[in-house]
């Protein structure tokens, strides 16, 4: 029987996974249950084993909770944040602008030029979705070189993460030592950032990577602020030819271990998925994914199922997160048109977002899930009937759709019209279609010489 809603959750643990162990149903959990149109038990019954996740830190106050899982609706994450050499404070927080504006699940923090900290706090403070970070970033911002980062560092930043109030932390927990010559012979090398750092690190120092050596030390810190765990793939393949490939999956191996200690300390666990994967692999990786580390919530980058689409990347990521997400992943990092090329603008971020808002949605429809082709059926009325207005609030984008239709009207047109410009008025098949309503029942059954 499970006990009366939290409102607050106080105590030494105070992460979901530890109520839902106890049959305690939290507020964030009976909101998530609202919105998945599920029952609050099945809610609990998954975040207690680690199969769901809710990322929801005690200290973000604005936050509207949000589910990670296979037996939710599929979540989508945008990054955002700054570099040293582009954008800065006021440009991040139009970029989140655009992310709640199209309804994100979740949006991550990448800043690594100046004012990272700031930066970092704003976000939190105007935003209602769970924001993630990866700290190690602004660890080695604080330092002169790879070489001076300290294990010591890395908890302190972590930490100040969460006092912040952000909700999940990508941690390259999973490299190791023993994985870098798998990775040296590789077409493309370690392309994750935190990954390259923490290789760098260990070459350099010839020790175990710090963050797999003070895992439990992390575990601590997530504990006392209900910090989720994005355990990250610092071997992900960045480009085709290096999918799947043994340092990818020795580093996944070692991954589902932090799994499943992360479960045994109560605190919640994702693991992230490949960024360059050819399309006929994906299932397979989703598969190896779930097997490994028991089901764990998959947060995919991509998967870019062809390297020959710089400026469309995504298009080309977007088609191998569809079928990522239907192959079983909970969440899709997008990806936008400038990956590979620079950092993402303003419209970047809206390509992106709407790209994988797409894939995301396919997937659901095609996996039945709850309610998930309510929207389609209700636009495909609004199409029928000409109902404009509707069919604009119904899009994903409503004001790319606005904005294109306006641009190819007649001016003297209102949104009464009953075509587009794509046929006009006596070429449309919606409108002749409309004879089909006076088709009698009896109709097959006449004469042809009669019709």
């Amino acid at each position: 029987m499970k006990k009366e809603i939290l409102k607050e959750r106080t105590g030494d643990i105070v992460t979901q996974m530890h109520f839902a162990k106890q049959s305690i149903l939290t507020a964030e959990m009976q909101h998530v249950a609202e919105t998945e149109n599920l029952s609050p038990d099945a809610v609990m019954k998954d975040l207690a084993a680690g199969r769901l996740i809710i990322p929801s830190n005690i200290r973000h106050s604005n936050l509207k909770a949000r589910g990670i899982g296979r037996a939710l609706k599929c979540k989508i994450n945008a990054n955002i944040g700054n570099s040293p050499v582009s954008s800065g404070h006021k440009e991040e927080l139009d970029k989140l602008a655009v992310c709640i504006e199209l309804d994100t699940d979740a949006v991550m923090d990448l800043s690594t030029g100046p004012d990272i900290v700031e930066i970092r706090k704003s976000i939190i403070e105007n935003s209602p979705l769970p924001v993630g970070t990866v700290p190690i970033y602004e660890a080695l911002e604080k330092v002169d070189s790879v070489e001076d980062i300290s294990a010591d560092l890395l908890l302190e930043v972590i930490e100040s993460h969460a006092e912040q109030g952000v909700d999940f932390v990508t941690v390259h927990c999973g490299i190791l030592q023993e994985h870098l010559l798998d990775a040296k012979s590789r077409l493309a090398g370690i392309v994750s950032r935190g990954g390259a750092i923490l290789a760098q690190w260990m070459i350099s120092h010839m020790r175990q990577n710090p963050l797999y050596e003070r895992y439990d030390d992390i575990l601590s810190i997530c504990r006392r602020y209900d910090l989720a765990l994005s355990l990250g793939d610092g071997l992900r393949p960045g480009c085709i030819a290096d999918a799947s490939d043994k340092a990818q999956f020795a580093e996944l191996d070692t991954l589902g271990e932090l799994v499943t200690r992360a479960r045994e300390a109560s605190v919640q666990a994702m693991v992230e998925g490949p960024g360059h994967i050819p399309l006929n692999e994906v299932a397979m990786n989703m598969q190896r994914e779930r097997e490994v580390c028991d089901d764990a919530p998959f947060y995919i980058l991509g998967p870019v199922v062809t390297d020959i689409a710089p400026g469309y990347d995504h298009i080309s990521s977007s088609i191998g997160a569809a079928l990522g997400a239907y192959s079983g992943a909970s969440m899709l990092c997008y990806v936008t048109p400038r990956e590979h090329l620079g950092l993402p603008t303003l419209d970047d971020v809206r390509q992106g977002i709407v790209a994988y808002k797409i894939a995301a949605h396919s997937a659901d429809i095609a996996l039945g899930r709850p309610g998930a082709r309510q929207r389609d059926d209700e636009i495909s009325r609004a199409r029928v009937a000409f109902d404009w207005e509707r069919i604009f609030s119904l899009s994903l984008d409503p004001v790319t759709a606005r904005r294109m239709w306006d641009e190819t009207t007649p001016e003297e047109c209102d949104k009464d019209l009953d075509y587009c410009s794509m046929c006009g008025p006596k070429f449309c098949a919606m409108k002749l279609s409309k004879a089909l309503e006076r088709l009698d029942p009896d109709y097959f059954r006449v004469d042809k010489d009669k019709r």
